[in-house]
């Protein structure tokens, strides 16, 4: 019976590991189950079958956890299971895109580092390159990043 209780702690320690890193990724509940499945085998080995054979099993459950770790390491498996894409969209508005370095405008808020300024006749969101400036205040744009818009005072 004691073996029966340590083989099914054993197996389901492998199933909640790979519960974890297949179905469930990230969310460590399974992991951690798995730990404690791990843990309580042992702790079951000691305390039913000795010193001797708990040490034993102790050793040949931690030599089997490292190779099957090294084991998914080497042979890529989770590879399959990893995100390839990458996000190429940017937060930038068409009027951000539009904008260029050079282009003048005047504040239509306080730029208390960052507000609002019609450039081109269009309004859009800027960061002040010179401090605060008040509204009305004559900017110039020095540098379009994405979707950050630098001006200075003029």
């Amino acid at each position: 019976m004691d073996i029966l209780l340590i083989t099914l702690l054993f197996l389901f320690c492998a199933l909640l590991l790979a519960v974890e890193l297949f179905i469930l990724p990230g969310t460590t509940i399974a992991g951690i189950a798995a730990g404690c499945c791990l843990v309580a085998a042992n702790y079951i080995v000691f305390d039913r079958f000795g010193l001797t054979v708990g040490v034993w099993v102790l050793a040949a459950s931690l030599i089997v956890c490292c190779l099957i770790g090294y084991w998914m390491l080497r042979s890529k498996t989770l590879e399959k299971y990893s995100l390839h894409k990458s996000i190429d969209s940017t937060a930038a508005t068409p009027e951000q895109r539009s904008v260029k370095p050079g282009d003048e405008g005047v504040a239509v808020t306080r730029l208390a580092l960052i507000g609002n300024a019609e450039i081109g006749g269009k309004t859009v969101e800027v960061k002040s390159a010179s401090g605060f400036l008040d509204e009305g205040t004559p900017v110039v744009v020095v540098r379009v990043d994405e979707a950050q818009v630098t001006v200075k005072k003029k």
